[in-house]
Order: structure tokens, then sequence, then C-alpha cells
């Protein structure tokens, strides 16, 4: 049903003390879109059992749909933010089947909305448990342009530059980390990306959600950011995908993911290029199994094509029928924690 995964440090340390949550001092969130509805069960067991009494400092540290998740689980009630995260997303509908970026934008703001209900921004900023941080990507050249012509000229760019060298992206993109001004996350990126840190505050927080999911093309850039340098800001997955960088901080990193292939940056998604094992030796990825995602209707994870290519009651009713499978790998992950197993690490 699931597959446990870990680096060598990290098996090691399980192997002899058990998957305990006190031994975690990171939590990743990839971007993806809706692949995520994949881990929904997954996220309500972890944050509404697993770190349920946890004390110590957690970072949550998330690019686009990981950034929402983060977003959700620093709130004082995380399962019914994610559950409205789930909801809003899954039962978002267009105008058509092609609607434009402006249109796309409009209904994440509302969507953003629906998350944060009452008091979500507050919540989450002043968490002294649950640090959520989301990663931006400040776009530079013709990518920061919003219009269509010059954007493709501009990833046809990057596309080129990641192909050769993945660091050669730094000349078109920056990363800005927002997060809690109290934050102690500090990460190391061999790739040296310039990158900023920034604190989250009333004024940006919802800008700076927003900004981490803007995938280019398909929504709106969201430009000059409160507290950040003027400019056009971008989905954070376009340098942080799935991730690629060490993290500094003492403590273990768990990582549900939605494959156990993860990818460092969104040009990545169709090369070989590996991620380094060096920055996965304190990670625990925690993802379904290919019979779990064989059984889902379609025999797929969900994806932003089924935007386009199912009509919006089947796509709801698909993506419903996910949410509520995804209920066995919380059982699953449940039923690991009450038995000895060993996990082999990934070399």
């Amino acid at each position: 049903m699931i597959n446990i995964y870990a680096g060598k440090t990290a098996a090691k340390i399980i192997n002899e003390q058990g998957l305990k949550p006190e031994l975690f001092s990171s939590f990743l969130g990839a971007s993806g879109g809706p692949k995520w509805f994949t881990l929904f069960g997954l996220d309500k067991y972890i944050f509404g059992e697993f770190f349920k009494n946890h004390s110590q400092s957690l970072n949550l540290i998330g690019s686009s749909a990981g950034a929402f998740r983060s977003a959700c689980f620093a709130q004082n009630d995380p399962v019914a933010a994610i559950e409205r995260l789930a909801t809003s997303y899954s039962q978002t509908r267009y105008s058509s089947n092609k609607p434009t970026p402006a249109e796309i934008t409009l209904k994440a703001r509302a969507l953003l909305e629906d998350v944060f209900g009452n008091n979500g921004v507050a919540e989450i900023i002043n968490n002294p448990v649950f640090k959520a941080h989301f990663i931006v990507a400040k776009s530079n050249g013709f990518i920061a342009s919003e219009n269509k012509l010059l954007q493709l000229m501009g990833l046809s760019k990057s596309y080129m530059l990641n192909r050769v060298n993945r660091k050669y992206l730094g000349s078109q993109y920056e990363r800005f980390i927002f997060g809690p001004a109290t934050s102690d996350l500090s990460i190391t990126d061999s790739y040296n990306f310039k990158t900023q840190k920034i604190a989250l505050n009333q004024n940006n927080l919802k800008d700076a959600l927003l900004a981490s999911g803007s995938i280019p093309l398909v929504m709106q850039g969201i430009k000059n950011i409160a507290g950040t340098p003027a400019g056009m800001y971008r989905d954070g997955g376009i340098i942080d995908y799935h991730f690629d960088l060490k993290i500094n901080n003492p403590g273990l990193i768990l990582y549900p993911h939605f494959n156990s292939d993860p990818k460092a940056g969104w040009f990545d998604k169709n090369l070989k290029r590996k991620v380094s094992p060096l920055n996965y030796d304190n990670v625990v990825m925690i993802t379904p199994s290919k019979e779990f995602i064989a059984g889902l209707p379609y025999g797929k994870i969900p994806d932003r094509n089924d935007f386009t290519d199912l009509d919006a009651d089947t796509r709801i009713k698909y993506w419903n029928t996910v949410f509520s499978e995804t209920e066995r790998l919380a059982e699953a992950f449940d039923e690991k924690l009450y038995n000895n197993f060993k996990i082999i690490p990934v070399e």
C-alpha cells in the first residue's frame, strides 16, 4: 500500500529508535498540482495524529502545492484546513476547458480565502511549532513578462540552459523563501541559486503563497510582493520542484511524496538527472505503492491534465474517489508505526 524509503543516516536512526515524531525537525511538500491529492489521507493522519502533540519546532518547506499544504498544516486545525484546500481545489470549475490565466488566478485567490478561513493568516505567522515556508522563484528577463510569446521564449531558454547544467538557471531565477520571522531554516544548495529569506507578515503572506503556485503560462505572476525587491514572482517549483538541496537543521526530514523518483526542478521532469543522495541522507520518504496507484480510477494519480481531459463532473467524481482511497494509505502508515519494521537505506 505504501513504501517507505530513507537515506543512510535516516534508516540507521529509525531502525534503532523506531519511527517517532520527535525525530523530525523538517517536513517537505513538493510541487505537482493535484498530484498531491494522492497524499490527502496521509496528510490528515500525519498532522492530525502523528504530529498531534509535537512540541519542538518543525519547519514545513513547500513549493507550489506543497506550499499550500504547508499553509494548512501551520493553522490551528490542520486537518480542517487541508480538507478545505482539498474541497475548494477539487471542486473548482472554469468557464471553459481553456480558461485564461486571469480566470485561473482569480479562482486561486478565492481558494486562498477558503483555505485561510477567518484567522488562518495570523495562525500561520504566529504558530510556535509548525513553521510554514513558501518557496517562490523571482523571475527575470523574458520570463518576467505577462506576454505569452515572451514567456515562451524565456521558458525555451530555461529548458536549454537546464539541459546543459541546472546551475545556469540562476541567470533567470532567484529563490525566495518566505517563512516566520523566528525561522531557523538553513539550507545549502550545490547549484548556488541566489537565495533570500523573507519574513512572512499580514501584508505579504497571501501574495507569497499565491506566487509559489503561479505556474508560467497557466497563471498570472505576482508583482512586487511586500517586503521584497520589485519584480515578478512565480511558481517555486521552477527551481525546487521536488527538491535537491541540503537542509542543515539537525533532525530527520519527513517527505510524503507521490512517487519515489524526485526531480530537482520543473525543467528536470523529463530528464534522467537524479537528485544528490547526499541531500536525502536524513530524509524519510513515504510514497503510495505502484499497486495502490494502479487501483485508482484510470490507473493513475490526478494531474492538471484532468482539467482539460475530463468534463468537470467526471473530474470531480474521480478526484473524490481518490480522496476516499487515500484513507487506506493513512491506515497502512498507522499499521507500520505499531509494528516492528526495518528500512533498507537508499544508496
